[in-house]
């Protein structure tokens, strides 16, 4: 059968929403068939159901999360209709995307307790009274013996250890747990009990996705599209944004809190937070990382818009205000402790470079502490945060020198 071309309005919404999730998408498998998918919802007036599954392990929802959690406000924004799962069942068992070893298991209680605060948080992304709200306990638990050898017998060994977590930790000689084994089966499972159209996830989570895809297919579902996201990098600018990791920002954390924190983020990481995290225009992005612009400036307006969203309007300028009082002023006036230096560093030109200078007032106690303190964003010069070991800092009698929260003071050139 020759496929009919649809009607030019069709086509046109087609594209447009297809082009607004294409924003900040890593893997979409694939697009054809999620082209397909909008069109029939379209023409016949049903919303596709698009499915993101939340496992509770802890009470508290980091901003990483939340970049998965825009993805399904878009979808919401787009007309879809929105199935949040909280993984109630496979908390208990513990997702192994990503990890070297196997997860501390959890009892019943503690995800029982994390899963309520996991919807009230979940509220501040999300209209949550146009979703779905699942817990996958319903038909996991019901799962007897013959019910889960049923399911292990949908897959093979060979196919989940092509898992890269898995490949390296066998490689290694890492344990790999059963019960890990089995926990994309588990994901999978989920899409075929609630008819999943689409599966969001993280970039690590593709294969879980996948499995999905064939499980539904085994049950003569049509296959999820699965879309998947880049990963948040945290503040020490190097591993994904995790409660582990101990680089996060809680969405329910104070203004004051998330503002010391937002301006920690690394400079290299401004692009993605900004295309993550918010809804700005590419161009508007574009020119506030301008080359020739402070990237403290554009982490002050990072900081306002994160505030606002997760402490109402306003909040954000707020917050900048108190950095700027406290912080980037440290209100201590002229009474700041004196930092006596040299004019003249030691190099042959004569400059300082941030190492030096951090041993040389005494804030730091040797050049590798300070490293550590510079790739970890916790150095500023006047408020501006300053990451490089080896470029030359021009300095001045009166800057205020600052190392984290506890350490500054006001350098005096002798």
């Amino acid at each position: 059968m020759t496929p009919t071309t649809p009607p030019p309005e069709i086509a046109a919404e087609v594209a447009r929403q297809l082009a607004a999730i294409r924003r900040g998408t890593v893997n979409l498998v694939s697009e054809a068939e999620l082209s397909a998918k909008i069109e029939r919802s379209l023409i016949h007036k049903k919303p596709l159901r698009v499915k993101l599954g939340v496992d509770p392990t802890s009470p508290l929802l980091h901003l990483g999360f939340t970049v998965p959690l825009t993805k399904l406000r878009l979808f919401q924004d787009l007309g879809h209709h929105p199935v949040l799962i909280i993984g109630d069942a496979t908390a208990l068992v513990g997702d192994p995307t990503g990890r070297n070893k196997t997860r501390p298991r959890l009892t019943p209680e503690e995800v029982d307790g994390y899963s309520k605060t996991y919807l009230t948080q979940a509220g501040k992304v999300l209209d949550m009274s146009r979703v779905e709200v699942r817990f996958n306990r319903e038909w996991l638990g019901k799962l007897d013996f013959l019910g889960v050898i049923g399911l292990t017998a949908r897959s093979t060994v060979a196919r989940l250890m092509e898992r890269e977590d898995f490949k390296s930790r066998w490689t290694e000689g890492t344990a790999i747990h059963l019960h890990e084994l089995i926990y994309p089966l588990l994901q999978g499972y989920d899409s075929v009990m609630v008819r999943a159209d689409v599966e969001l996830g993280g970039s690590d989570q593709l294969f879980n996705l996948l499995v999905g895809r064939d499980l539904q297919e085994q049950d003569d579902q049509p296959p999820q599209a699965c879309i998947t996201g880049p990963l948040l990098i945290g503040l020490d600018g190097q591993k994904k944004m995790s409660k582990s990791a101990g680089n996060t920002i809680g969405i329910t954390e104070s203004p004051e809190d998330m503002a010391l924190k937002v301006m920690r983020v690394p400079d290299a990481q401004l692009r993605s937070w900004f295309e993550l995290l918010t809804k700005l225009a590419l161009p508007e992005i574009d020119a506030m990382l301008a080359p020739d612009r402070n990237p403290k400036d554009a982490k002050l307006a990072l900081l306002r818009y994160i505030v606002d969203q997760y402490h109402g309007a306003g909040s954000g300028e707020r917050a900048v205000q108190h950095w700027t009082k406290t912080v980037a002023k440290k209100d201590v006036g002229e009474d700041a402790p004196k930092l006596r230096v040299a004019a003249r560093g030691p190099s042959a030109e004569g400059t300082w470079t941030m190492v030096e200078l951090l041993v040389a007032t005494g804030l730091c106690a040797s050049k590798s502490e300070a490293r550590r303190h510079l790739e970890a964003g916790a150095v500023s010069l006047d408020g501006n945060k300053v990451t490089s070991p080896i470029e030359p800092v021009p300095i001045a009698t009166g800057n205020l020198l600052r190392v984290g929260r506890q350490k500054y003071g006001r350098l005096e050139i002798e």
